[in-house]
């Protein structure tokens, strides 16, 4: 078994398109990995550029997207409208009278 420290802090080595500003409280992390998993770590570094560090990242929010826990505000949003009715095509060209009509409709929300 092998043991990753990853210590996320800022550095003046790290590139400039991390997504991480540089400001950002960080806090370390201990991860033990099965050789394999190590190797693939390693190896994904290697052939991205990117560091360690920003690949577990990476995963941990992709992960998250994956289980529902970090759904953006926009995700959140279309899953909540995801079963309502439409309005008849030609919203886009005609919006503002949509939205005046569903405001003299009494409360009914219209999309």
């Amino acid at each position: 078994m092998c043991c990753v420290h990853v210590v996320v802090s800022y550095s003046t080595c790290m590139k400039k398109s991390s997504r991480i500003p540089p400001d950002a409280i960080r806090e370390p992390a201990q991860v033990y990995l099965a050789a394999d998993d190590s190797e693939l770590l390693a190896r994904l570094a290697s052939d991205t550029g990117l560091s360690k560090a920003e690949i577990l990242r990476r995963g941990i929010r992709s992960f998250a997207r994956e289980q529902g826990g970090a759904a953006s505000p926009m995700l959140a949003f279309v899953a909540a409208i995801a079963g309502d009715t439409w309005p008849e095509a030609g919203v886009a060209g005609d919006h503002d009278a949509v939205l005046a009509e569903s405001y003299r409709s009494g409360g009914k929300r219209r999309r």
